[in-house]
């Protein structure tokens, strides 16, 4: 339904692409692509842990398997969940990054990379594939990842925190008035 409503390109963020083994991912993956989106991407942590570095890798090839059978045309997003084991350092989710490009991923995420020599050398690593970072502060990032050579910027949750943090300050605003109404004098109505 999100395709058929709109005129841009629509990214699915498939998770784990909803299974464990390399050729659920792509029967998945078939399906998913079915829907007419642009670009589909498939992670390397299993909802408790991170895939061993060769099941993570026979899943990218058996996600780009099943995209060619249907359309190459659409990206597969290689995406390392680095974030979620503490202590993984860059080398290793560069080193992941790399081995998701040579096994079929069009484009390289690991989301919290955060540090610009360490993203340079992601963009160094897996060129001339695109990299995919996420950004929290939009008018200072995006042009230095842009110098960086990062080519697809995702703003993961921070719109929704926004949102969120906007009406979080409207309810206080209208909890206060409230508070104040009961000293009101008569007459004097909130709803």
């Amino acid at each position: 339904m999100l395709v058929e409503s709109v005129s841009l390109p629509v990214n699915a963020d498939f998770e784990n692409g909803f299974a464990d083994a390399a050729e659920d991912v792509a029967v998945n993956l078939g399906l998913a692509v079915q829907t007419g989106v642009a670009a589909v991407s498939i992670e390397d942590w299993s909802g408790t842990a991170m895939y061993e570095t060769e099941l993570a890798i026979d899943r990218i090839r058996a996600a780009r398997a099943a995209i060619d059978a249907f359309n190459p045309n659409i990206m597969l997003v290689g995406r390392n969940e680095n974030f979620r084991i503490p202590g993984m350092s860059a080398e290793a989710s560069i080193s992941r990054a790399v081995a998701y490009a040579d096994a079929g991923a069009d484009c390289l995420f690991v989301p919290l990379l955060l540090d610009h020599g360490v993203i340079a050398e992601l963009v160094q690593a897996v060129a001339p594939k695109p990299v995919n970072v996420v950004v929290h502060n939009y008018d200072e990032n995006i042009p230095a990842l842009a110098a960086l050579g990062v080519r697809r910027c995702s703003v993961g949750g921070s719109l929704a925190k926004r949102v969120w943090g906007a009406f979080d300050d409207a309810a206080q605003a209208l909890k206060h008035f409230e508070a104040m109404a009961h000293g009101a004098s008569p007459g004097f109505e909130h709803h």
